[in-house]
């Protein structure tokens, strides 16, 4: 926008915007007005608004320096305002006070326009736009939202927003890099990620199928989502059986984005290394899910049985505080195991953590615990991805029970990127 003050003048491209700006607004209400057929309380529509914006900028033109003139029509402008809500409680018993806020706003335009840079009067515009559309979508979302919810949105930002600043980031033992900021930081970040799922899964994909559902509870856990539409799949017939499997595969392509997004996070040079190996698996396992998916696409899942699924919160101080121990507990396991077994009892532990909560391990590593070379990180992160996917076969298999059709399309879906996984391990260690 500024390179057209080189071209026209500063004062015509100003008035412009403004009246285009005070247009739309006054269209958006308009809008407002036509839906609601016989409402008599609206101030004003498109042309109201539009000479709201064209005033201001007049007033504020005429007096450049003091504002006098722009204060006072402000003044009058909130008088007519004033006197229309009080109109609209009397006689219509209406009591907000929206189009006022607006036709305020829309006033205040000319000097937005002149003093500020574009990209952020536009985004007034936009703002301004945006929500006064989405009326009936936060309704609906008011409606849906649980008792606690506004709560717990404290909650994460209490821990992200004071509780994380104020922590110190001193070594609690020498020679361990342990420091309550980096514990509290890992809890943040996974705690963080499965909030933002949770929020998709309940408000976005609320209607969503069963492999929806897959995708959005890989970002959470793949594990608990595994385990869950294994028990919910329990007593599915066998055309339905690989739908289920190819929402536990769309889990598991999550998980690898998942760890992805947490190795670019906390370790850069680590994610160099794995970025290629993360990218592939996701893309195998959803492969393999989408043709599980596609095969036995003629008989779809209803919207209600997804909804029966688990819609807790993942976002509980509890978890937040198990998950804190297991980073403690894998920071000084990791440590006493380099200092003890070297780098093959490291070897060996990156299996065994597969059988827990793999965030914990991986998130400790990549935070660095002395001088592990980011080949080992590397080799350690996909070693336990591939354990706990194997673990995850098993909570499967032993969920959906022996005489499951399930069983059948787990072996072949997770027998596949299990063998992919140890291919890519193997090349790897050759190279």
């Amino acid at each position: 926008m500024e390179k057209l003050y080189e071209y026209l003048p500063r004062e015509l491209v100003t008035f412009v915007l403004v009246t285009l700006f005070s247009l739309l607004i006054g269209l958006s209400q308009r809008k407002i007005s036509l839906k609601r057929e016989g409402e008599t309380t609206q101030f004003g529509t498109d042309r109201t608004f539009t000479f709201i914006g064209i005033l201001g900028y007049l007033l504020y033109i005429l007096d450049p320096n003091r504002y006098s003139l722009f204060l006072g029509g402000g003044a009058v402008l909130g008088i007519l305002l004033a006197l229309n809500y009080y109109v609209k409680q009397m006689q219509y018993h209406v009591f907000g006070v929206t189009t006022i806020i607006i036709a305020l706003i829309t006033y205040c335009i000319a000097p937005i326009v002149d003093t500020q840079p574009s990209w952020f009067y536009v985004m007034v515009i936009v703002t301004v736009l945006l929500f006064t559309e989405l009326k009936h979508t936060f309704t609906e979302l008011a409606q849906r939202m649980k008792n606690d919810e506004m709560i717990t949105l404290a909650k994460f930002l209490a821990i992200s927003g004071i509780i994380l600043p104020i922590l110190p980031d001193k070594e609690l033992i020498p020679g361990i890099r342990l420091t309550p900021y980096s514990i509290w930081l890992a809890t943040v970040v996974v705690s963080g990620i499965s909030y933002l799922s949770y929020l998709l899964k309940r408000y976005v994909f609320r209607q969503s199928g069963i492999l929806v559902s897959g995708i959005v509870g890989g970002l959470y856990s793949s594990t608990a989502t595994i385990s869950v539409l294994a028990r919910k799949g329990r007593q599915a017939s066998a055309q339905d059986a690989p739908e289920y499997v190819a929402a536990m595969l769309m889990a598991v392509s999550m998980m690898f984005l998942r760890f992805l997004i947490l190795t670019g996070i906390f370790s850069r040079s680590t994610l160099l290394v794995l970025y290629p190996y993360l990218l592939f698996m996701s893309l195998v396992a959803a492969a393999i899910g989408w043709l599980f998916h596609l095969r036995h696409k003629r008989r779809a899942l209803s919207a209600q049985r997804d909804e029966a699924e688990d819609g807790s919160n993942p976002l509980e101080f509890k978890v937040a505080l198990i998950f804190a121990v297991l980073f403690v507990v894998f920071t000084f396991v990791t440590h006493y195991t380099l200092l003890y077994a070297g780098t093959g009892g490291l070897n060996l532990l990156s299996f065994i953590a597969g059988f827990s909560d793999i965030t914990p391990f991986i998130l400790n590593l990549l935070q660095g615990t002395g001088s592990v070379p980011v080949s080992l990180v590397a080799t350690c992160t996909m070693q336990a991805i591939v354990s706990n996917i194997a673990v995850n076969l098993c909570y499967a298999l032993f969920f959906a029970g022996g005489g499951s059709p399930l069983r059948r399309w787990l072996f072949r879906g997770f027998g596949c990127v299990i063998g992919v996984n140890v291919l890519l391990l193997l090349l790897f260690f050759m190279v």
